[in-house]
């Protein structure tokens, strides 16, 4: 589709949440120091193998490239983490560390660009905007409101709410049929190849942006499953046209 077109085509515009509103590393690399130094319960060694499993960077408070954690969610990478402490992986560990990421994750809270200035000027051009993150949904919600972007949402999905967790298309195509429309009146906005592979699934447009934790060096990764690529959501509504 031409860009000058994809405006006026669309009717709603879903977008992930880290790496995409949010800046991934400053945002989550303290937070999941914190949480992994709460579930070790002060055992060093127990520290230093939980940020292995999570190719964890200590001295810099951040991810590789290659961590489980960049794209995944707790259920996704949580039997690492249940293996490393000797618990019973399950929905009642995957939840005490979505409610430890859900604190944490507010507390270095770091947002890419304005994101509730973002909202208010694509839901001023009649847009429908939703969430659709490998996150947890409460902290979705939690994260968004701290933004000051949840009045212009009229949709937030997790791992956890019911469509499946992103490569599958199901976020992509609930949002779609919240609104009532076809899924290629959907723009889906990310950072990751999950994002873009989920709305191709669906139907719905793909629009990579730059800013997750490989920056531009993930342009060639992303251009084979990308209708539009940008350098951040910044660029969102240039694209959409007035």
């Amino acid at each position: 589709m031409r860009p000058e077109a994809l405006g006026s085509a669309l009717r709603g515009i879903l977008f992930d949440k880290d790496g995409t509103l949010i800046d991934f590393d400053r945002t989550w690399g303290p937070a999941a120091h914190s949480v992994m130094s709460t579930l070790a319960g002060g055992d060093r060694g127990r520290l230093e193998a939980l940020m292995r499993v999570s190719h964890y960077v200590e001295a810099e408070w951040r991810f590789a490239p290659t961590s489980p954690l960049i794209a995944g969610s707790s259920a996704g990478y949580g039997p690492l983490w249940a293996e490393v402490l000797g618990r019973p992986a399950g929905p009642e560990l995957y939840a005490e560390m979505d409610r430890l990421f859900r604190a944490a994750g507010l507390a270095s809270l770091t947002p890419i660009g304005v994101p509730a200035d973002l909202g208010a000027t694509l839901a001023a051009r009649g847009y429908a905007l939703g969430i659709a993150t490998n996150d947890a949904e409460a902290s979705a919600r939690a994260q968004c409101a701290a933004l000051g972007l949840a009045p212009h949402l009229s949709f937030v999905a997790g791992y956890d709410s019911g469509h499946g967790a992103k490569p599958a298309p199901g976020m992509v195509a609930a949002f779609a049929a919240h609104l009532g429309v076809p899924p290629g009146r959907i723009a889906m906005v990310g950072d990751s190849p999950y994002d873009l592979v989920a709305a191709r699934a669906a139907g719905a447009v793909s629009i990579a942006v730059l800013s997750g934790p490989l920056g531009p060096a993930a342009r060639a990764e992303m251009a084979p499953l990308a209708d539009h690529i940008l350098d951040s959501v910044a660029d969102l509504p240039a694209l959409l046209g007035s």
